[in-house]
């Protein structure tokens, strides 16, 4: 009988000793497993930040200073007089340039105007620049009118 005790007590050892070994080899897997699962959290956090700073510039150049300026440079003559007013206290590139256009593109219907014989169709051609620097503006984007853009922003390269 001590040595069927003996055999049983060796046998349980076994099955402890391989439960043992069997929850070792479990835990190393979770671990693994959490590492992996921790691993891919942290890429994806990242890929979150980067995807929240992205948004955030875009709203910040859809709200700029800038685009505002540009904007209301292009309602009437006392819109353009707020916008350089507003562009002389912090300046910005996209709001200098939509001002200066908008000053070339009054210069011009002015003297369309003054043409009397042509002057009923030569407004044609200020307010197709008007539309499409305006078009510009709520882009966002610097974009010289036809014909005479370039001259405009070298002309008044003052303001």
């Amino acid at each position: 009988m001590s040595d069927d005790k003996k055999s049983l007590g060796e046998d349980l050892d076994d099955m402890i000793g391989d439960a043992k070994d069997s929850a070792k080899r479990a835990g190393e897997k979770i671990s693994q497993k959490t590492g992996e699962l921790a691993d891919e959290a942290k890429e994806f956090a990242r890929d979150a930040k980067e995807k929240a700073s992205e948004f955030a510039d875009d709203a910040k150049e859809v709200l700029s200073e800038g685009k505002n300026v540009a904007i209301i440079a292009h309602i009437t003559i006392i819109g353009w007089i707020i916008a350089v007013i507003m562009n002389g206290s912090n300046k910005t590139e996209l709001g200098s340039f939509y001002i200066r256009q908008m000053l070339g593109i009054v210069l011009v219907g002015v003297v369309c105007g003054l043409i009397p014989v042509i002057n009923l169709i030569a407004w044609i051609l200020p307010v197709v620049m008007w539309i499409m620097s305006l078009i510009g503006a709520l882009s966002g984007k610097k974009k010289p009118v036809f014909l005479l853009g370039n001259q405009f922003q070298d002309w008044f390269k003052g303001l």
